[in-house]
């Protein structure tokens, strides 16, 4: 059975989909036989249906990373079911995503970076309004913390 995991922002278009492009990529890479299944969602409908950010496209690309396919969606109760881990960018959307959970799914929910321990940081900083540099930010927090996770999976942590 494999693990099903979950990346969780805002609206879905710059740091979860960031986050699972990221995941899937290193994954296939390095961990081809390792059972894993990704998906994104946010907490707000904001930009339901639509691509990635044009920016975070740009910076997956340079890293060879396609992920125009994505789409984005809404977080939704079905889905503490149907994932073994909610991972979240930050704390207010950790809250939204705790909101919205049963109760005995809370603890699925935890944030992306407590798979990256050796940064200083705990949350992933919003893009949005930002320039390139920090879609490029947002790329290299979520690949130390998809490397964690990766090894806390295959470690069957």
């Amino acid at each position: 059975m494999p693990a099903r995991i979950l990346f969780v922002c805002m609206g879905n278009i710059c740091r979860s989909p960031t986050a699972e492009a990221v995941f899937r990529s290193l994954a296939l890479r390095s961990w081809p036989d390792l059972a894993v299944e990704s998906d994104s969602a946010g907490t707000h409908g904001y930009h339901v249906g639509r691509p990635p950010d044009e920016r975070a496209q740009r910076v997956a690309r340079a890293h060879g990373i396609d992920m125009s396919a994505q789409r984005a969606r809404a977080l939704r109760a079905e889905d503490f079911d149907r994932f073994d881990r909610i991972l979240v960018m930050d704390l207010k959307n950790q809250k939204a995503a705790l909101a919205l959970a049963p109760p005995r799914q809370r603890h699925r929910v935890g944030l992306l970076l407590d798979y990256a321990p050796q940064l200083a940081l705990r949350e992933v900083p919003d893009p949005y309004y930002g320039e390139l540099a920090d879609f490029e930010h947002v790329f290299d927090l979520s690949e130390q913390a998809a490397r964690g996770l990766l090894q806390s999976l295959a470690s069957g942590r």
